[in-house]
């Protein structure tokens, strides 16, 4: 994508308004300032960034997340290419923080498994019946 150019992704547009410069406490950067909008309306700015750290000449790609109920959108930018235009990766993840909620569900239904009432009588009828065999011994 070069400056200007829209890509479409879904039900979503993604305009590249400008690249530009920045620098952190410990790199540079090339950030790509991107306007997500849906049915005209303009949703978020979005900025993915292309930083090098000084300590590392390896470049990192910082990827820019619009956060939904129902899915994330998620864009990052990789190399300049030959005619100046960048490459632009933009996903729609459906239900990611949904996985979070599974989680959770699944540590509810170990500890209400743990609130069982018969898990807690059977250890206590074990270590009774050791005991007894420890004092016949």
């Amino acid at each position: 994508m070069k400056q200007g150019d829209t890509l479409t992704l879904g039900s979503y547009s993604l305009k590249m308004m400008s690249m530009r410069e920045a620098s952190g406490p410990n790199y540079r950067a090339v950030v790509a300032d991107m306007e997500l909008s849906q049915d005209g309306r303009v949703i978020k700015i979005m900025r993915p960034e292309k930083r090098s750290y000084f300590s590392s000449q390896m470049p990192m790609t910082e990827a820019a997340i619009d956060p939904g109920v129902t899915r994330d959108i998620y864009v990052s930018i990789g190399e300049v290419l030959d005619d100046g235009a960048w490459s632009v990766r933009a996903q729609i993840k459906p239900f990611v923080d949904w996985i979070w909620a599974g989680c959770l569900l699944m540590a509810i239904g170990g500890l209400l498994a743990l609130s069982d009432r018969r898990y807690r009588q059977r250890a206590r009828t074990a270590a009774q019946s050791s005991a007894m065999q420890g004092a016949k011994a």
